[in-house]
């Protein structure tokens, strides 16, 4: 029975955690989740998950090392860690911006390396994981796929394209959520109250995705279906773009990628 080792369980390790344990991928007693201050994460603890503040003790006993912790922490951690490392484990990191031959620099020659970038809907089984790495084996890209496809949906893609996905699939979370967020305040203006507003616009969100999920449409047609002539659609569309709307949400998308 193969363990996986969370290290640095923060917001996102947690996310996942949760996600793999409510779509029971892994039983509880399948993770190790690691953090400095382990009161943040004893609600793991209470599901079965073996926590601890000992990432070498973790690393030992995981066949995957799922790796959280900041950016700018990974290579004094791993760095720690490498004697730990054999290399029949396979180590997968969610750490923004770090390249696949960083970790190749530290480790022991001959590992299998990943790098993923999913966001926090992994606690709802709601995430895009995006996976690049240094193997082609079919096999162990399918092992990883299956840590985070019970979490949402995965795509694999070239490690120079990592940047751009973190942008779009995690840091796309908080831009989501923003517009959800003037919606919202925006239905409270004309009437609605806070519940019923958020209620409604939730579900609105929902579904457009669903549309074109389901529908494989680009978003221009399922507008088209809803913008009647001098219709309030089209008159609110036009005058959000008045006001910048979309170049306003590509700037920011341009912005975060260049601070990344």
């Amino acid at each position: 029975m193969k363990k996986i080792a969370i290290i640095g369980a923060g917001n996102l390790g947690i996310s996942i955690t949760e996600g793999l344990i409510k779509n029971k991928a892994f039983d509880p007693n399948q993770i190790i989740a690691t953090r400095n201050n382990l009161n943040q994460i004893e609600h793991l603890k209470k599901l079965g998950v073996t926590i601890t503040n000992d990432n070498h003790f973790a690393v030992k006993e995981a066949d995957y090392i799922l790796l959280c912790v900041k950016p700018y922490k990974v290579e004094e951690v791993l760095t720690q860690l490498k004697d730990d490392f054999t290399t029949n484990k396979i180590l997968i990191s969610v750490a923004t911006g770090i390249s696949l031959q960083t970790y190749q620099n530290i480790l022991s020659q001959g590992m299998s390396i990943f790098r993923a970038m999913p966001n926090t809907a992994a606690s709802v089984e709601e995430s895009i994981t995006c996976i690049c790495g240094n193997s082609k084996d079919e096999n162990i890209l399918n092992e990883i796929k299956t840590i985070f496809n019970p979490i949402g949906e995965t795509v694999v893609i070239n490690e120079e394209l990592m940047n751009a996905a973190t942008v779009i699939g995690a840091c796309g979370i908080a831009y989501v959520l923003r517009f959800i967020r003037a919606m919202i305040q925006g239905g409270i203006e004309i009437g609605f109250d806070t519940q019923t507003a958020t209620k409604i616009v939730t579900q609105t969100v929902k579904g457009a995705a669903e549309l074109l999920i389901e529908n494989g449409l680009h978003p221009e047609q399922e507008i088209d279906k809803v913008t009647t002539p001098k219709g309030c659609t089209i008159a609110g569309l036009n005058e959000m773009e008045h006001q910048g709307f979309s170049s306003a949400l590509i700037k920011g998308i341009k912005t975060s990628f260049d601070k990344i």
